[in-house]
């Protein structure tokens, strides 16, 4: 699943970078999402990204949060709970504190970011099953340096709809930075067309991006796309991609609690 995360985060360095005006606290976003399984595409998840709003003792942070479930039927196949979240700067979007905690087919990991923007870097804790001890667990503790632009995934998804687009012409590409892994991933993206399409929100004028990523094999070829409103919300309403064993898609199937 970390996959529909990925193919998500795109972010257009090249443009004028403004303040948050595309999403509030109390959004919520559900998304179906579909495999290709012996040439059929099969819907398998579902995927939600909610925005709340949480008080801390110095301020109001804004929790973006993301959970991806199979369908009850595809437990026994391959059961996924997972679920990413940042805690950011409602404002410009400045993460603090990232979480993942993925499981997948009995595969479980944990990972927190802490971020010192200061000090470009980043306190991480992966947190793993241990083979030795059924219910046992293993610690990784690492200081990351990173760049003074690098996010987390969670961050640069939602970071990407505050950006001008429309001010983006055919054919611009550029690369920006996650990390994800405790590595820093480079990512290009070029903007290759305006397309209007169905969706269950009606038919949508969309801004169409093709997603590549530097020395990294997760996403295959040419044929990653994501597909964002041409309004102020940019909302994702479809995207596709193609990995090592197969392809999949998401579909937007509900939006509610939208800003614009």
């Amino acid at each position: 699943m970390k996959h529909f995360f990925i193919l998500f985060a795109l972010s257009f360095t090249l443009l004028t970078s403004a303040q948050n005006n595309a999403f509030v606290g109390g959004e919520n976003l559900t998304f179906t999402a579909g495999y290709n399984m012996s040439g059929l595409m099969t819907d398998f998840a579902e995927v939600t990204m909610k925005t709340s709003n949480v008080n801390t003792k110095t301020g109001t942070l804004l929790r973006l949060k993301g959970n991806a479930t199979t369908y009850t039927k595809w437990d026994n196949f391959f059961k996924i709970r997972d679920l990413y979240e940042s805690y950011v700067n409602p404002r410009t979007l400045t993460p603090y504190l990232y979480k993942r905690e993925i499981d997948e087919g009995g595969h479980y990991k944990f990972v927190k970011y802490n971020f010192n923007h200061k000090t470009r870097s980043v306190k991480s804790l992966v947190r793993k099953k241990s083979k030795n001890f059924e219910s046992g667990f293993w610690d990784t503790n690492k200081t990351v340096k990173i760049n003074g632009n690098t996010k987390d995934i969670v961050t640069t998804i939602y970071h990407l709809r505050t950006l001008d687009i429309k001010k983006a012409g055919i054919g611009d590409s550029d690369t920006f930075t996650v990390l994800f892994d405790n590595k820093e991933t480079k990512f290009r993206f070029t903007y290759v067309a305006k397309e209007t399409i169905s969706t269950a929100l009606g038919k949508k004028e969309c801004y169409k991006l093709r997603i590549n990523l530097d020395n990294n094999n997760a996403l295959k070829g040419n044929s990653n796309f994501i597909w964002l409103t041409a309004d102020e919300n940019k909302i994702p309403v479809y995207a596709k991609f193609k990995v090592a064993i197969g392809s999949g898609e998401l579909r937007i199937k509900s939006a509610t609690g939208l800003k614009n």
